[in-house]
């Protein structure tokens, strides 16, 4: 029969618990890192199969926050993108002739508040809207400057429209992520 004598001395203990620590801190950035590179890099696909380069994507009332914050985030990713939505012209004082925001208003609180959200876009014949006129648009992602730079609608195609029912607009979803996007082909 065996009889083991183990003489542990505080020095001893502090060394395995001490090492015991540095493992688990070890395991848990190196799982913490890997989901952050791996969700880094499954986003950047995303945004690559998503992006229809000949197709013509429509943005909804569903999408609009969404897909709006993704291209103001991310600009180069979506120029050159051919888009499709409808909204109502809204302007501001230092805007050239040819410029308009292609706006809705997006409710922000349970008051039904609301703030005017949009693209700005850029029209050889935009003095031709007046403020307020609903209309749709096709046109290409570009960038811009107004205060910094932004993304910028040239238009294409424009026509009037009657007020849509779904007129306003919510908040980015929870599932937004930056640099995906949640444009729908036509």
């Amino acid at each position: 029969m065996f009889v083991y004598n183990f003489n542990l001395n505080k020095s001893k203990i502090f060394k395995i618990i001490f090492f015991i620590i540095v493992i688990i801190l070890i395991i848990f950035f190196s799982i913490s890192a890997f989901k952050i590179f791996s969700s880094a890099l499954s986003s950047k696909s995303d945004v690559d199969t998503c992006l229809p380069n000949e197709h013509i994507a429509n943005i909804s009332p569903e999408n609009y926050t969404n897909v709006l914050k993704a291209v103001h985030e991310n600009i180069d990713t979506y120029i050159g993108q051919s888009i499709k939505f409808s909204g109502y012209i809204y302007r501001v004082q230092d805007f050239s002739s040819e410029e308009f925001v292609l706006a809705r208003d997006m409710i922000i609180d349970s008051n039904n508040q609301t703030l005017v959200v949009g693209f700005l876009c850029k029209y050889s014949q935009a003095k031709n809207f007046q403020d307020k006129t609903w209309v749709e648009i096709t046109g290409k992602i570009t960038k811009g400057n107004y205060h910094g730079e932004i993304p910028v609608i040239e238009i294409e195609s424009i026509k009037n429209i009657d007020k849509p029912k779904t007129e306003f607009v919510y908040p980015p979803d929870d599932t937004y992520v930056p640099t995906s996007v949640l444009i729908s082909r036509n």
